[in-house]
């Protein structure tokens, strides 16, 4: 079982770089002059967009939820479904306030900034959304110390954890570059 439950781990995470590699390489096959760092807004929509869809089709055809029951009413699936909308949108405006109170600009550069948080949405909320659901409870579970009981359970935290770190970590080079019409907020001259 834990071998079987491994390889369904490795290949979803696989699946999902790809996604990102995806996002990153597709869109310049089909928008004109688009770049990475040209066009930053819209590859975080096209890579928040494209992560999310993989992301939910990838843990709804895996099954990692053990504790879903099946027998679940149609009015209870679409409670669920509106709890993790609501939760995932808190996420958003949680992570964009964390983000300005990092120093990120509050009105020159709102969209970035908010892109960004739903982009750390995704990769955090939306994963803990899809494998345990709207409830709390499991949720402090998993993110308490020795709280994981199955490998899926692990890869959560660990991908959360790193998803965390990489955002902080990647904030250092930024007074690297204030000259950057992307970073300073100016328009390009």
């Amino acid at each position: 079982m834990k071998d079987f439950e491994l390889r369904g781990m490795f290949s979803a995470h696989i699946i999902l770089v790809l996604s990102i590699v995806f996002s990153t390489l597709a869109p310049s096959l089909f928008l004109d002059e688009f770049s990475v760092i040209g066009t930053h807004l819209q590859w975080l929509c096209v890579c928040s967009a494209t992560v999310a869809a993989v992301t939910i089709v990838l843990y709804l055809l895996l099954a990692t939820n053990p504790t879903s029951n099946r027998k679940n009413s149609s009015s209870g699936t679409v409670t669920k479904i509106f709890k993790s909308c609501l939760l995932f949108f808190i996420s958003c405006i949680v992570f964009h306030g964390i983000l300005v109170l990092y120093g990120a600009p509050l009105l020159v550069s709102f969209r970035e900034t908010f892109m960004f948080a739903v982009l750390l949405s995704t990769f955090t909320t939306l994963r803990c959304l899809c494998m345990l659901g709207p409830n709390v409870q499991a949720w402090i579970r998993v993110f308490t110390k020795n709280g994981a009981m199955s490998v899926w359970d692990t890869s959560l935290q660990i991908t959360t954890i790193c998803s965390l770190f990489g955002a902080w970590l990647g904030a250092i080079p930024i007074p690297l570059d204030w000259d950057r019409p992307w970073q300073s907020g100016t328009p390009a001259k």
